[in-house]
């Protein structure tokens, strides 16, 4: 099984840039003509919030748009830009987006189970994860616990050393939480998430949890607590999540754009090429 995740798309209006800069269109089109071009091909993508900039209709239809070249099935999560219910209006076949309340569905993807959590918390910039939320996601770990579990969500619950960002994260009471539940059901082999426009590690309790670099820009890497909020255009990527009988799961960054090569190692005749 392999999972796709790509994060934080901010798709605009047509013809407008993302700051004044940034064509995220064109980016996730990159992006998906990237995704096409794996062998073998992905089984989903999941993309872990911010799919677009305002959460205005016209930016949904643009998305909607684009994401309809893709062949393969596309899982959608809430991030701090987004619009729940405009969400829904833009893809009302998506039935698992829910007709009201929260973003979060689990599906089965054949032997791992996908459960996307809703951090969102508008009309803040930083997310919750109240106990009506963490209630929905005990109940569902506790369905299948013999399943191994991708626990997709927005905001990631840890401290990331990035103070802009950390100051819009999660409150460290309900990261807690989230990590008791974690801790109580060991099926969850992987926490994946957005919002951080990098890609960043931590173990959390009998898992691991890492965000994901986005297709277009990147928050500036600066571990300086007091630095000033920023973005660069450092090489796009997505992540790929594949799952490996006895084995279990094992997470690959992969680049978007295209770079020469692959070249050969050995001579036809098996010998190192020197």
């Amino acid at each position: 099984m392999i999972l796709c995740q790509i994060s934080d798309l901010h798709i605009k209006r047509k013809g407008a840039l993302a700051y004044q800069r940034v064509d995220t269109a064109e980016a996730l089109r990159r992006c998906l003509r990237a995704i096409t071009r794996l062998r073998p091909a992905p089984d989903a993508v999941v993309v872990t919030g911010d799919l677009v900039d305002m959460g205005d209709a016209d930016e949904y239809a643009h998305l909607r748009e684009i994401l309809g070249t893709l062949a393969i099935p596309c899982y959608l999560l809430v991030g701090n830009h987004d619009h729940r219910d405009t969400l829904r209006q833009a893809f009302p076949e998506h039935g698992w987006l829910g007709r009201d309340g929260f973003v979060q569905y689990a599906v089965d993807l054949g032997p791992c189970r996908l459960i996307a959590l809703d951090t969102q918390d508008p009309p803040n910039s930083g997310g919750r994860l109240c106990e009506q939320r963490l209630a929905w996601l005990e109940r569902e770990l506790g369905r299948a616990s013999a399943t191994p579990v991708v626990l997709a969500m927005h905001h990631p619950p840890f401290v990331t050393g990035i103070g802009h960002m950390d100051r819009i994260g999660l409150p460290s009471a309900d990261r807690q939480r989230l990590l008791e539940i974690v801790d109580r059901h060991p099926q969850v082999e992987r926490i994946v998430c957005g919002h951080l426009h990098r890609p960043i590690q931590r173990r959390f309790g009998t898992s691991v949890v890492s965000t994901c670099p986005a297709p277009a820009h990147q928050v500036a890497f600066d571990l300086d607590s007091e630095a000033m909020p920023g973005f660069c255009l450092e090489p796009p990527a997505m992540q790929l999540h594949v799952w490996i009988e006895d084995e279990g799961l094992v997470s690959h960054q992969v680049s978007i754009d295209e770079y020469p090569g692959p070249y050969p190692f050995f001579e036809s005749d098996g010998r190192l090429i020197d």
